[in-house]
């Protein structure tokens, strides 16, 4: 999601996206921290919803207007983006095993914001040819600015692209069900 340009429904891209904001508790997206166009462009003061979000695609998050944009406190508040960098840190396993460092989240489609899971830059401890893996969420999501953390076992239901994901979440959630 870094980087990703923020485009009005009139086609005039207005931002791009800093970072996410998490609702740790409830695994979801509830906003977005953002920083202007341009190679020499800053952080905006601004941040915008996940509720004002008309779609998110491969290339852009799409809004209806520039409008929706607000304070950037009342956005963050006391989510995880506040603390810091969610995009770019580390992931732990529960057992304490750094696995790679996150390099952007999935969702689910529709309007919940809700965290399938993320894509990692794996280190050694994962895959040794370090590629970008996807890695399930487990029930809780902890996030804390500082790291991000998954259950151990998430490890064993990684995929390669997204289309073979989705079969690695639900099979991640039957097996923790199950446990």
């Amino acid at each position: 999601m870094s980087g990703r340009v923020v485009v009005t429904l009139g086609g005039e891209a207005v931002a791009q996206i800093k970072d996410v904001v998490f609702d740790g508790p409830a695994g979801r997206i509830t906003g977005f921290t953002l920083s202007g166009r341009g190679l020499l462009a800053g952080p905006l003061k601004q941040s915008l919803r996940f509720s004002h979000v008309h779609a998110v695609g491969p290339s852009a998050v799409m809004i209806v207007s520039q409008a929706l944009f607000e304070d950037r406190d009342a956005v963050v508040g006391r989510g995880e983006a506040g603390r810091g960098r969610v995009l770019g840190a580390p992931v732990l396993t529960e057992e304490g095993t750094e696995i790679g460092t996150v390099a952007d989240v999935v969702i689910e489609t529709g309007a919940s914001g809700q965290v399938v899971g993320f894509e990692v830059a794996a280190n050694d401890n994962l895959d040794a040819q370090h590629r970008k893996v996807f890695v399930p969420r487990g029930q809780s999501l902890a996030v804390s600015g500082q790291a991000l953390v998954v259950p151990a076992q998430a490890q064993r239901f990684v995929a390669d692209d997204l289309p073979s994901f989705a079969p690695q979440v639900e099979a991640f959630l039957t097996h923790m069900r199950h446990r």
